[in-house]
This record gives C-alpha cells, sequence and structure tokens, in this order.
C-alpha cells in the first residue's frame, strides 16, 4: 500500500486534468463538501458509491479546505 502524502495544488491540478488521479471532497457532509467542491471532484457519496469501478493502483486525491 503506497502511503499519504501531501502534494502541491499545481500538482493536483495536473494530474486530475490528465485523468491520473481522482480528486475526492474528503467531508462526510454532501452538504458542506458541495459549498466548497472544485472541479472534477467526487464527493465522498459519489467515491464510495463507484468504488467498486476504481481500479486498485489508481491514484485518489483527497482534499478539503
Amino acid at each position: 500500500m503506497a502511503e499519504a502524502r501531501r502534494i502541491q495544488v499545481q500538482e493536483a491540478r495536473r494530474k486530475v486534468q490528465a485523468g491520473e488521479a481522482l480528486f475526492v471532497c474528503s467531508y462526510d457532509s454532501e452538504e458542506m463538501c458541495g459549498g466548497i467542491r472544485l472541479e472534477k471532484a467526487w464527493t465522498m457519496g459519489e467515491f464510495n458509491a463507484r468504488l467498486p469501478e476504481v481500479k486498485k493502483d489508481q491514484e485518489i486525491i483527497f482534499y478539503c479546505n
């Protein structure tokens, strides 16, 4: 299992725009996430619902404000 690490905003943007990583808002509250949701980001609810289709080697970037 890979370790979690912090990355710069520019790196996250590049990876998400290139389709190299999933972007997930890490708040459990859909309402809270809706207020700070960034472009192409999944909510935790969407992530959990779609987890079976996520490849095991897929990079996932979680964010919160």
